[in-house]
């Protein structure tokens, strides 16, 4: 026993936890630094937001710990459960959300916000990696099958439409372009991926047409196209964002002394612009150092889906770091201009339990696929076909080990 604990241990990826902690680490510190002089303006308690976003890390290191303490086939039995919470959590938010800038995205709980729609990124990746990894037992043949790809789809089209019905359209773009890469992962043919993405489009021009999407939201896109169409108003956002990077130079002008930062022109600093904060008090130095992690987080994401030796922790491992990588693109995308503002927070560092949480939850699971995979190495020789065949022998086990329980 101890030696499989230590064998556990040695193969748990720390240059991907070192990173993640590295991430949340200069969190607290880029959240105190986007709110400590407005605070300090209006007379309130200037370290607030920092401590309870050291709370929200602090919570979100120990849900990390539990979910590498359990077995990762634990976690595919238990991925009904979190699927159907994630869907019940959405139906409340329609039903008793409260309305946060525009969007219908927040249930309150006393002093705690909750923001479903986040924990249910993690909740579509996990159970899309279930329907194909239950769909391919007693199967055979390594291809993905058409009845595998409408299951998916199904699967993650329900939370997909309940966000949208918020609306909340950043997290939608981040689901739907989550599952089209979660699909490639699988093994879903390229004419079948070229052909989702027409539909997707198609469906994308039927919602705005459709008036599903509010006017603001559609300003947004307008000002991304021409920032200067409207300065004042939908525009303001990114023209202070990129005022407030540009100001930061090559080193920055150092941490709590960013002025733009001091004289909040920037709104929603902490939560989904602090990657100017970064960029003005850190500069690009600062910035590369930020980018840079976040790179070595969905490298090491990548590495383990490769080496994990079953189907469900390998999709599930590509799904989630599509979701980070499409997420934080969006993010610092927005922040620079690139992209239209759609209201993400940037992974590991905004502002936010929901967010935080989710996103720990998320490599907590990666951490364990990568400690109880026995594999050091890629698996040149028909990964689907092998990878199912063991797959069917492991989550038997699992079974029985809980039927034993039970009994």
């Amino acid at each position: 026993m101890k030696n499989d604990v230590m064998a556990f241990v040695r193969r748990i990826d720390l240059v991907l936890l070192g990173a993640v902690l590295l991430l949340v680490s200069l969190s607290v510190l880029l959240v105190w630094s986007a709110t400590i002089h407005r605070d300090a303006i209006t007379g309130g308690d200037t370290t607030a937001y920092m401590r309870k976003q050291m709370i929200n890390v602090a919570a979100g290191l120990v849900l990390m710990v539990g979910v590498v303490a359990i077995n990762h086939r634990w976690v595919r039995l238990l991925t009904p459960v979190v699927y159907l919470g994630a869907v019940v959590g959405l139906v409340l938010v329609l039903v008793m959300g409260s309305t946060i800038n525009g969007s219908k995205s927040w249930v309150v709980l006393g002093p705690v916000q909750v923001q479903p729609s986040e924990l249910a990124k993690l909740a579509v990746v996990i159970a899309m990696a279930l329907v194909l990894a239950e769909r391919s037992e007693g199967r055979w043949q390594a291809r993905v099958s058409l009845g595998d790809v409408v299951a998916m789809i199904l699967v993650a089209a329900v939370p997909i439409a309940l966000v949208l019905l918020q609306p909340d359209l950043g997290t939608t773009l981040v689901l739907g372009v989550t599952v089209f890469c979660v699909l490639a992962a699988a093994g879903t043919p390229r004419r079948w991926l070229a052909l989702l993405a027409l539909i997707g489009a198609s469906g994308a021009t039927t919602v705005v047409a459709a008036g599903v999407l509010k006017q603001y939201q559609i300003n947004r896109f307008m000002a991304f196209t021409d920032p200067s169409l409207d300065p004042r108003g939908a525009g303001y956002n990114v023209q202070q964002a990129r005022i407030a990077i540009g100001d930061g130079g090559i080193f920055g002008q150092g941490l709590f002394q960013g002025s733009q930062v001091r004289a909040g022109f920037v709104p929603e600093q902490q939560t989904d612009f602090i990657f100017t904060v970064v960029g003005e008090e850190l500069g690009l130095v600062g910035s590369l150092l930020v980018i840079g992690l976040i790179g070595v987080v969905l490298w090491r994401g990548l590495r383990i889906a490769a080496r994990t030796d079953d189907l469900f922790g390998r999709v599930a491992a590509a799904g989630i770091v599509c979701w980070l990588g499409i997420q934080s693109f969006q993010n610092i995308g927005m922040c620079l201009g690139i992209m239209p503002v759609t209201g993400v927070p940037l992974p590991f560092l905004s502002y936010g339990g929901s967010s935080m949480i989710a996103t720990l939850l998320a490599v907590g699971l990666l951490l364990g696929i990568s400690g109880r995979s026995r594999r050091t190495g890629l698996d040149r020789s028909g990964p689907l076909q092998d990878l199912r065949s063991r797959d069917r022998l492991q989550v038997a086990a699992v079974r029985k080990d809980a039927a034993f329980h039970r009994n």
